[in-house]
């Protein structure tokens, strides 16, 4: 008998296949002893409402909540070909084990789940769970393969999330668009991201910018600040900063105080997802998805990083044996001149190995594949070096430095400035010695070097004061890189203790926060603007009308501690269900009830309004390519669709009334200038074709 193996993907399925020893057959390559298939990402999903009943084809208020006792699962239409290649493998008498080789995650494991209850197999499953696509890795992972009953609660869990998300998001965004007559869409994860952009918007607009002055004394060797009694360089009274800067300048002071403190800054920790995707929007400009996309890349196809779509900055101790292999791999880049100063390993590891810290994948690190950089875009290899350094530095030892800080005082005003001496570079030398940004290394402080050799006592002698004056400045918009972060700590937006625990790994996983913030923009709900994410005022007002526990991060605290609580089998998935159907129910009268309205002008002054409605349209730019502009009344849903021929058309237009315009302007200053016939009275001016005839042979000429 054969085992059946269910990839994820056709690269990822060609791949195991090449080691398994499968070849080609078309739409499957299969081998002696195994035949390898895959997925295209999702190849089921569930039902819509309108498989429920008749009545849910028609979205009103009266048909609300939607609460079917069962979701029942639905081939993708898009895919069916790839499902039917799937199920007939699967119905094969010479099948007798399925491998679920799908990616290792909670997701992962839906999708091959649902492919295998679609089809009504019933065959025994293994489960194949590897962090690189590495042939050792592959291989590997072949050789301890699972029951794939150890990961029934994964499963359970990433139903229950999906059926959670159906429940709630199907009968809020119904609710809201009939109630309101808008086009609205809500959910337990975009909404309070949203709700993190809006509220920022508001901080923002109620900002009131107050002065602020600071003192500096220039005592030639060096320059210090003044410090007020509170211990900060702000001074809010104008009249105190004019009286110290016009009494100081030739006092003399006496050095109070020198405090010399070493200090040790260990290497940072591995990238997770979350983080490199921070790293990468602020180093490299890439978006959220644009990382992922890449990063995806360098797994799949190079085979030199591991499992993207982790959520652990960690490792465990099984992989550091594997060290030298992965720093060999690097022989032919840029980075081989370090390595050899890495042949011996810090000893102490403990900060970066934490067995506890590691769930279903360990931190990204390089595989021991060997690079090619000639085969990488440039957007995979400024990824991949920014991978590179912070793997080095986790390997390097501590940058340790001292920092001398002296007070003086100057008729007992206080003044204060710092010295920074590097001791051993450490990990910070990777990215000098390599020419790579290392977006761990933040520069050091402004040192004053002048302070080398001063003692406690020492006169010192003011020659000359600066003064300026500065605003307090608003909160700043997100950037993607701070909304990801706003996302993983979303903890820290929530007062309650035990919900400060649930929300450890924050708004959405690691794989989906790319993919909601990108949600949000397609919905017109935010925009991005000169680097920084700006709610739109559809998306204000979804958040200002929007059922209060929506707007918060403490609904998905509240499910992510439940489907923990599932994947551990610690809590059975009925309960959360039925307790999300009656949370279902509840918002949807909690919509209903309110009394408020959505209003339109909040949009501010939109240039496309509905030629029926007279309500703004959205541009929506379709999978095709093809520009729509669609209505946001919900009860018109009047929708222009934008070919290209009708762009072509706009464009020849104003072409051609720019020409005729020239053409008035020519004939004029013609008619003006030449005499006038007795006969007619008119110009000797020609035809608009006899102008553009013209006008075309004098650009020929100016041709040749």
């Amino acid at each position: 008998m054969k085992k059946l193996v269910i990839a994820e993907k056709p690269s990822v399925g060609r791949e195991l296949a090449s080691v398994l020893g499968c070849t080609n057959r078309g739409k499957y390559l299969e081998g002696p002893s195994y035949v390898v298939t895959w997925a295209l990402g999702h190849l089921v999903t569930l039902c819509p409402p309108d498989t429920y009943g008749e009545k849910y084809r028609r979205w009103t208020l009266g048909n609300l909540p939607m609460l079917p006792p069962v979701l029942n699962t639905m081939v993708i239409e898009k895919t069916r070909d790839q499902y039917e290649t799937v199920k007939e493998l699967l119905d094969r008498e010479d099948i007798g084990t399925v491998v679920i080789a799908t990616d290792a995650g909670r997701e992962g494991e839906l999708v091959a789940r649902w492919i295998l209850k679609q089809a009504g197999c019933k065959k025994p499953t293994q489960r194949l769970w590897i962090s690189s696509q590495t042939e050792s890795a592959i291989k590997q992972g072949f050789e301890n393969l699972r029951d794939g009953s150890e990961y029934d609660n994964l499963y359970y869990a990433a139903e229950s999330r999906s059926y959670a998300d159906w429940y709630i998001g199907f009968n809020v965004s119904r609710a809201m668009s009939c109630h309101f007559d808008s086009r609205l869409s809500a959910g337990r994860v975009q909404t309070p991201t949203l709700a993190l952009i809006t509220e920022r918007e508001d901080e923002i607009e109620s900002f009131a910018g107050k002065f602020y002055w600071t003192v500096r004394a220039d005592f030639g060797r060096f320059k210090a600040s003044y410090f007020t009694e509170d211990g900060t360089v702000k001074i809010h009274d104008e009249g105190k900063a004019q009286e110290l800067y016009s009494s100081l300048k030739g006092k003399t002071g006496r050095v109070t105080s020198v405090k010399k403190v070493s200090k040790t800054e260990k290497p940072p920790l591995a990238y997770d997802l979350t983080e490199l995707q921070r790293d990468a929007n602020t180093m490299l400009g890439f978006s959220a998805k644009q990382t992922l996309d890449t990063l995806q890349r360098l797994y799949e196809v190079h085979k030199i990083v591991t499992y993207p779509r982790t959520d652990s900055r960690y490792i465990t101790d099984d992989i550091v044996p594997t060290f030298p292999q992965r720093l060999e791999a690097l022989k032919d880049t840029p980075f081989a001149s370090v390595c050899p100063k890495l042949s011996e390993i810090r000893t102490d590891l403990s900060r970066l190995v934490n067995n506890e810290m590691v769930s279903d994948h360990h931190a990204l690190l390089p595989t021991e594949q060997p690079v090619r950089l000639d085969r990488l875009t440039s957007e995979e290899r400024a990824l991949w070096e920014l991978v590179i350094t912070r793997f080095l530095e986790t390997l390097s030892a501590d940058y340790e430095y001292s920092t001398t800080t002296v007070e003086i005082d100057v008729d007992g005003s206080l003044f204060s400035a710092r010295m920074t001496m590097p001791d051993r570079q450490g990990w910070r030398d990777i990215s000098r010695m390599t020419g790579r940004r290392s977006s761990a290394a933040a520069p050091d402080d402004e040192s004053e070097y002048g302070l080398y050799g001063l003692k406690e006592g020492s006169p010192v002698t003011v020659n000359a004061v600066e003064l300026k004056r500065f605003a307090t400045l608003p909160p700043q918009r997100y950037t993607e890189a701070d909304l990801l972060y706003a996302m993983e700590h979303a903890g820290r937006l929530v007062d309650d203790r035990e919900l400060k625990k649930r929300l450890e790994n924050g708004l959405g996983t690691p794989a989906t926060r790319a993919d909601i913030i990108e949600k949000l923009i397609q919905n017109n709900c935010m925009e991005r603007k000169d680097g920084f994410l700006v709610p739109t005022a559809k998306g204000r007002e979804l958040v200002r009308l929007v059922p209060p526990q929506l707007r918060s991060a403490e609904l998905t605290g509240r499910w992510e501690q439940r489907l923990f609580a599932i994947s551990h089998g610690e809590e059975s998935e009925k309960p959360f269900i039925e307790d999300i159907k009656k949370n279902a129910a509840d918002l949807v009268k909690e919509v209903i009830s309110n009394n408020d309205s959505y209003d339109p002008s909040r949009m501010g002054d939109p240039k496309h309004l509905c030629p029926a409605c007279k309500w703004p349209m959205v541009k929506v730019i379709d999978a095709e390519g093809k520009t729509h502009f669609v209505c946001q009344r919900f009860s018109c849903g009047y929708e222009e669709i934008v070919t290209k021929k009708q762009i072509r058309d706009k464009i020849l237009l104003a072409r051609s009334v720019i020409k005729e315009s020239h053409y008035r302007t020519a004939q004029r200053k013609e008619r003006d200038a030449a005499p006038v016939r007795k006969d007619t009275g008119t110009s000797t001016g020609g035809t608009f074709a006899d102008f553009i005839r013209a006008s075309e042979e004098r650009k020929k000429g100016r041709k040749h």
